[in-house]
């Protein structure tokens, strides 16, 4: 069971690699500073067992990667037992900062106040939704905490790589672009499919364009969330001479209502890949917004696979 201050006791937590020997070893990776924000993952969507798992993978991506950090996790529908909320989960992580203080006060140590923000919220959101970060503002806002929230994790070319992973694992595209083996399934074009309105629409076009030079088909962004807006991109894409259709979501999962992605998948009329989850690209760029949004380390670039 989660806690409001992260996962609970006994989960697997991934540690840091072993630093490599010689001229050619990896750089150490950087700590958090010591009195830094936590970062607390805000979740939306329905909560269950699946969705707190994926949470908590990325979460552990994150840690793995910046030793010393503090997390946490708040579902935007909890219900503050099993998943706590959003604003339960700011307020109990500012208390504790308050309480850490005041404890090393009394224990003679000189210690600064508390300053700043006491958490830094990250949307588990791929691209935006205006309804979904509106309520997590009002969270935030409700929490009484000082905290600050950054911006969704795309575009982005993580994402664009973590697409074509999942549409290979799918049968749905070649899984690596140097060997140009074909795949008898893959796709000659791809519907890239989100949440969120036009807005939304707009942000994943620009991750498809990445993932169209990656793959060197067609793709073109559509909202599952609007009538007929998935047949009409099929058409188009279909009319423009794609046979082999692929419908790929730019989503991480939880925000993605039950029975649209198959409902979209049969309106177009062809397969569909996994959303996107716990690929390790989800848990660098929560980070990434984290330690952007404090000033202590730079965003991580798209790295060379596939």
């Amino acid at each position: 069971m989660s806690t409001p201050t992260g996962p609970a006791s006994g989960l697997p937590v991934r540690m840091p690699r072993p630093r490599q020997s010689g001229r050619h070893r990896r750089p150490e990776p950087v700590a958090a500073p010591e009195g830094a924000p936590a970062l607390v993952l805000a979740v939306p969507g329905a909560p269950a067992p699946a969705t707190r798992s994926l949470a908590e993978e990325v979460i552990s991506i994150a840690r793995s990667e910046l030793p010393g950090l503090e997390v946490a996790i708040g579902y935007l529908d909890g219900d503050d037992t099993e998943y706590p909320t959003l604003e339960r989960v700011l307020a109990h992580t500012a208390a504790k900062r308050v309480e850490r203080y005041e404890i090393a006060k009394a224990a003679g140590r000189e210690v600064a106040a508390p300053e700043g923000p006491a958490a830094v919220v990250v949307p588990l959101l791929a691209g935006p939704d205006n309804a979904l970060m509106h309520r997590i503002r009002q969270a935030v806002m409700d929490s009484r905490a000082s905290a600050e929230l950054t911006d969704v994790l795309g575009p982005h070319p993580l994402l664009a790589e973590a697409l074509h992973v999942r549409l290979s694992e799918a049968g749905l595209a070649r899984a690596d672009r140097a060997r140009l083996f074909t795949v008898a399934t893959a796709a000659d074009g791809i519907i890239l499919a989100t949440v969120g309105g036009d807005e939304a629409v707009q942000a994943a076009g620009i991750t498809g364009m990445l993932l169209a030079a990656r793959l060197a088909v067609p793709v073109m962004a559509a909202a599952l969330d609007q009538e007929g807006a998935i047949g009409a991109i099929a058409d188009q894409l279909r009319g423009s001479g794609s046979v082999n259709l692929a419908l790929a979501p730019y989503l991480v999962g939880p925000e993605l209502p039950e029975g649209l992605l198959d409902a979209a998948a049969k309106e177009a009329g062809c397969a569909a890949a996994e959303p996107l989850g716990p690929y390790p690209a989800i848990g660098k760029l929560v980070l990434s917004q984290y330690t952007t949004a404090l000033g202590i380390a730079p965003q991580p670039q798209g790295s060379p696979s596939l």
